[in-house]
């Protein structure tokens, strides 16, 4: 992991578009800006550990990263992909408590961590903000029921057709680290082996078709039927 210094005001100008620091004044999310500090973190690192204590909130500058739980056997469930632009450790930062997955960078990753004191500075001059920040923190729960209802409801090929939905820009998804078989099998809760099954299938059957940059819907309809929404 490298750090450098970089202008505080790339931050500020990102802290001014958050939605749960919505109304706060110039100089306050001028301060918090400067509270933070910039890291820089190599393919396959660890950002932070399942269990550790954080004291940070973390904003992905650019990159990639998959925040996943490990059971006991070294089985691996991605609970979340995350892409530039997003804030993520809420539940470490505001709760107090240990964090309950791991995030490692999928590809150079830079990322701003929040210091947790500068926030609870914030919250108690604000106390708006507070709600807010658990408005966000909501929707990060909701997130996580429906993938606990995904993995107990919905076949692998439903999983998988609900998967490439969201994420397809029109009909196209790029395939970027993320989307290699064994990333996505992690995150559809199950192992490489069936989730080609699956691929073949899908393809066989001209629904979708799949190549090392894209993967391409090729009938919507069909696909949306074979997700169960």
């Amino acid at each position: 992991m490298n750090s450098q210094s970089i202008p505080f005001d790339i931050l500020l100008k990102r802290l001014q578009t958050f939605e749960f620091l919505r109304g706060l004044d110039h100089e306050i999310l001028a301060a918090l800006a400067k509270s933070a500090v910039w890291k820089i973190f190599a393919p396959d690192a660890v950002v932070f550990w399942e269990g550790d204590t954080e004291v940070n909130l973390y904003y992905l500058q650019y990159g990639s990263l998959k925040v996943l739980k490990t059971s006991p056997e070294g089985r691996e469930q991605v609970l979340r992909f995350l892409d530039a632009g997003e804030i993520f450790n809420e539940l470490g930062v505001f709760a107090k408590r240990a964090n309950p997955a791991t995030a490692i960078a999928l590809e150079e990753s830079g990322i701003w961590l929040l210091p947790r004191q500068a926030l609870e500075d914030v919250l108690l001059a604000y106390p708006r903000t507070a709600l807010q920040i658990m408005e966000t923190m909501a929707d990060r729960f909701i997130s996580l029921v429906a993938l606990t209802a995904d993995l107990s409801l919905r076949t692998v090929e439903a999983r998988f057709a609900k998967f490439l939905l969201e994420q397809a820009e029109g009909d196209v998804i790029e395939r970027r680290r993320w989307t290699t078989q064994t990333e996505m099998a992690s995150h559809l809760g199950t192992v490489p082996d069936v989730l080609s099954r699956v691929i073949r299938e899908l393809t066989k059957a001209g629904i979708i078709e799949m190549d090392k940059q894209y993967i391409r819907i090729l009938d919507r309809e069909e696909l949306t039927k074979r997700a169960m929404i």
